[in-house]
């Protein structure tokens, strides 16, 4: 979690979160925040980067899981946003919270929303600054240039590349 320290960036993310121990969290690694009314209530949203996340905590997901509203939620948030995440807030235990898991991976399935299940606050903020410091741009460069050259040494080194070599 060091290096998401020293990376710093700017997020917007609904008023509805402002008291919320996340974004405490946030402040404290020194990230410029700001608060919008017009996102959706339990958004972060890293411009710099083109992803966003929505924060579903548990006591929403299982008041509002057989609701249409939560569906509508989240469907209007993957409508709105190219590169997004659903961070469900749920210790997975019960029956229940498993239902819910798969009645919105199945509502979901094929769209550009990717869900990650996450405990506590501190994995939900490492898992936000981790893909955003991935997806922002001087990050990913570096890292597409790391996996061109792990790329070309494995065609160097591989028998079948030298053997089709030799072939021609």
């Amino acid at each position: 979690m060091s290096s998401n320290c020293l990376w710093k960036t700017t997020i917007i993310f609904s008023t509805s979160l402002q008291n919320h121990d996340i974004v405490r969290m946030l402040r404290s690694q020194q990230h410029r925040i700001r608060l919008s009314d017009s996102v959706e209530d339990g958004a972060f949203i890293f411009p710099l980067s083109g992803c966003a996340f929505l924060f579903i905590d548990p006591d929403e997901l299982l008041e509002r899981c057989g609701e249409s509203g939560l569906m509508e939620t989240i469907q209007k948030f993957v409508q709105v946003h190219r590169n997004c995440f659903l961070l469900l807030h749920v210790p997975f235990n019960g029956r229940r919270e498993l239902e819910a898991l798969d009645l919105i991976q199945n509502r979901f399935f094929g769209s550009n929303l990717r869900i990650l299940p996450v405990r506590n606050n501190v994995e939900t903020v490492k898992a936000m600054t981790t893909i955003a410091k991935a997806t922002s741009k001087p990050h990913v460069d570096a890292i597409r240039d790391r996996i061109s050259l792990a790329r070309a040494q494995v065609v160097e080194s591989s028998p079948v590349w030298e053997m089709l070599r030799d072939l021609m």
